[in-house]
């Protein structure tokens, strides 16, 4: 009888997908941004705040800056549940990889929701 460890494995075809997606919504975010920079006559502190201060951009922001959240845990949980074998430095590695998104992700609330 083998005996299986569970090690966190088997995401595979949603951790795909949700790089795929993620991907898809950082690109398009940064394209619109590109967008809306080349369409400002002059790219200055007042038209950079003009961008920002509509809903709908802040909500992307917001949106890609999310999707960028979930990109980096997924690929960088991965690459640690490849190389990092020690299951105890591999957990702590991983908490404080979340603990980190997450003031990032608060961070980016902040900075968002403050122009």
């Amino acid at each position: 009888m083998v005996k299986r460890i569970v090690v966190g494995a088997h995401y595979g075809l949603r951790d795909w997908l949700m790089q795929r997606v993620t991907a898809v919504v950082i690109i398009l975010f940064t394209l619109c941004l590109l967008a809306a920079v080349a369409w400002q006559p002059s790219l200055d502190y007042a038209s950079w705040k003009l961008i920002w201060s509509n809903s709908i951009a802040r909500l992307a922001g917001l949106l890609a800056f999310v999707g960028l959240l979930l990109h980096a845990w997924i690929g960088v949980r991965n690459v640690f549940m490849d190389y990092i074998k020690p299951t105890g430095l591999r957990l702590t590695l991983q908490v404080l990889v979340i603990l980190a998104l997450l003031f990032y992700g608060a961070w980016s609330v902040q900075i968002l929701w403050s122009t």
